[in-house]
């Protein structure tokens, strides 16, 4: 089964697939192309200049286009997809979550493998660096953990550190509940919240390699691998950043549990905010040994910005900026669920200018 409606057609598919593989255009002139053209040929057949009429977007110079190389590796991809089982969720499907369609530039389609229902269930990204302290590691395992137990499923983007750490204490809750640890194991696994992994390669791979494992166990306790990158895609730098759009984009909120300057998942939290998500930060990310860790970047940040390799923004993005903008400090997942409840506000470090919440 490679896509979710059965009345679909192949060439549509490939159509789809062919539109989705031009990287450099957005979601919106992505559409204006699927609202001109109606078959795949017909868009192998475009040459650059009427691709750029076509999808009412202005010219860019670095942008390169094969329509014959294009449609090959659509057709390429469709096979693939059916051969591996993979699932192909277009942009207009019901099966496309909500919350993800809602973002300034979604994924034109994305490709599934495992559960895909999860992607529109209850969800809460949690991210984070890649060089955790200890009780960064406890902290993203627990969280995740409870979570799952809540019936919320976790995503996010199977990195090393932070990412690795959450998607394992989700699948230790479901793999609990089902030995029977927890009470009412029964009851807890029906309702169990899954995880979600976000892929920045092709579906057919996993990236970081060495997750591999992690990846099969997120498959085999009901979770789900999603990309926007097709079977034998090739991963390019900018597809890290793009991703995190993603995990941004699939939950109502973002909680970094560990973040120095610079971190990708300050990048994520930027995201989030964009898009009108809740960030929070986790007590952890303030903690002694990760207050030593975020010193440790500052100064190999300082010293490559002195060479010119850095921008100064970027030694500037720190958890405290998000703080002193109102950015909630949480404990656990239960602090989490309170702190969802709460006035806005009500958890920021800075007064309120003028009191505005007070009578």
């Amino acid at each position: 089964m490679q896509h979710i409606q059965t009345d679909i057609t192949d060439e549509k598919l490939v159509f789809y697939l062919s539109v989705a593989q031009i990287s450099f255009l957005n979601f919106n002139q992505k559409k204006n192309l699927t609202k001109k053209l109606d078959s795949p040929h017909s868009l192998a057949l475009q040459s650059i200049e009427e691709i750029f009429i076509l999808a009412e977007c202005e010219k860019k110079s670095r942008a390169i286009w094969n329509g014959p190389a294009n449609l090959r590796l659509a057709e390429i991809s469709l096979a693939q997809c059916k051969r591996l089982g993979i699932k192909i969720i277009l942009f207009d499907d019901d099966f496309y979550p909500e919350l993800l369609r809602q973002i300034s530039d979604p994924p034109f389609l994305l490709f599934c493998r495992g559960d895909c229902n999860v992607l529109s269930g209850h969800c809460v990204s949690v991210v984070g660096t890649r060089k955790l302290s200890p009780q960064g590691r406890a902290a993203a395992k627990t969280f995740a953990y409870e979570a799952a137990l809540n019936g919320c499923s976790v995503v996010s983007g199977l990195a090393y550190g932070a990412d690795a750490y959450a998607h394992s204490g989700a699948i230790e809750a479901f793999y609990d509940c089902k030995a029977g640890v927890e009470k009412d194991s029964a009851f807890a696994l029906e309702r169990l919240g899954r995880t979600v992994a976000v892929l920045p390669c092709g579906i057919d791979e996993v990236v970081p390699w060495n997750n591999k494992r992690l990846a099969a166990n997120i498959l085999e306790s009901g979770g789900c691998l999603v990309s926007e990158y097709g079977p034998g895609s090739v991963v390019e730098k900018w597809h890290f950043v793009a991703r995190n759009r993603i995990v941004a984009g699939l939950s109502q909120s973002v909680v970094v549990i560990e973040a120095p300057a610079g971190s990708g998942a300050l990048i994520t939290a930027d995201l989030a905010l964009e898009n009108g998500r809740d960030v929070f930060f986790h007590e952890a990310c303030f903690c002694e040994p990760a207050k030593r860790i975020s010193e440790s970047v500052r100064h190999r940040l300082e010293i490559e910005h002195a060479g010119g390799r850095v921008s100064r923004y970027k030694i500037e993005n720190t958890p405290e900026r998000f703080i002193f903008s109102g950015a909630p400090v949480i404990k656990d997942y239960k602090d989490y669920c309170l702190a969802l409840e709460e006035m806005p506000g009500a958890r920021s470090l800075v007064p309120v200018q003028g009191e505005l919440f007070t009578s």
